[in-house]
């Protein structure tokens, strides 16, 4: 069996955050307090756990309270807008008025699967656009095989002066800088480490580092080398450490610009520790 790198290490300062992660998934209970443990042990003292659901947002807002270093956001996924309602959008917002609820989402439209018809996700994406808008919290934007309608509606339904964030950017260097213009940033998912992954590298060499993210996607996405298995908070040191390599940074200049990035979208406390 190849033996699997070991990840790149942080200087003993530096830390950083997983702007997007699924704490409240099957794949992480049983385990989730040496998940948590474990990524503090190596430097990934904050992670932000995303709502996709009024389940799911519940427990995100539960699991925020449960950790000092972890926060939560809330909102209703594509894939899960025809369970949209006024009696959830109630419940969601409520739930946003949690002291470590950071963000809305994540919202947006996936053509890829299309487990919701397309006219109902727009419906949607555009309501949910205006209720972060409402409650003043910055927007998670999921955005597969949609840049075209993504970029429309957020043009449409814009100004968002709380900004908000591309998650899991799938788009090209063109698509980033429209993305970058409205005024919101793009996070880099463990997708950069793959060998295939050219557009997404080129786009992390041309982004200005003060306009980016990282995150883990957790649990799907892990990074090479552990692409296929669980993804885990920790393994954003690959991601890191690919986004230094391509940039010619250390990536201890790439946790902490990250960092002040991700603190400044979700109004993040300095330094927390996660335990």
């Amino acid at each position: 069996m190849k033996k699997r790198s070991a990840p790149p290490k942080l200087a003993s300062d530096s830390r950083l955050i997983d702007s997007h992660c699924h704490l409240d998934m099957e794949a992480y209970h049983g385990d989730l307090d040496e998940i948590v443990n474990s990524a503090d042990k190596r430097g990934v003292n904050r992670i932000i756990t995303i709502g996709i659901d009024l389940s799911s947002s519940c427990k995100a807002v539960e699991l925020a309270d449960q950790y000092p270093g972890v926060y939560a956001t809330v909102g209703i996924h594509p894939h899960s807008a025809e369970d949209a309602s006024d009696d959830v959008y109630r419940e969601l917002k409520k739930l946003a008025a949690g002291p470590k609820v950071v963000g809305y989402g994540e919202i947006g439209l996936d053509y890829a699967k299309q487990y919701a018809p397309i006219s109902i996700q727009r419906r949607e994406f555009a309501r949910q656009l205006d209720l972060a808008e409402e409650l003043h919290l910055p927007v998670v934007i999921h955005d597969r095989e949609a840049h075209e309608d993504t970029l429309n509606l957020l043009r449409e339904r814009g100004p968002f002066p709380a900004g908000g964030v591309l998650h899991c950017f799938s788009g090209d260097v063109l698509f980033a800088h429209q993305v970058l213009e409205l005024g919101f940033y793009v996070s880099i998912p463990g997708i950069v480490t793959f060998k295939n992954a050219v557009e997404l590298q080129q786009v992390v060499r041309e982004v200005p580092l003060e306009r980016m993210l990282l995150e883990t996607d957790g649990p799907f996405l892990a990074p090479a080398p552990w692409r296929g298995k669980t993804n885990r908070p920790e393994y954003l040191l690959y991601t890191a450490g690919k986004v230094a390599e391509l940039r010619n940074i250390s990536i201890d200049e790439v946790a902490r610009q990250t960092m002040l990035n991700t603190e400044k979208v979700f109004s993040l406390p300095k330094e927390v520790s996660i335990q």
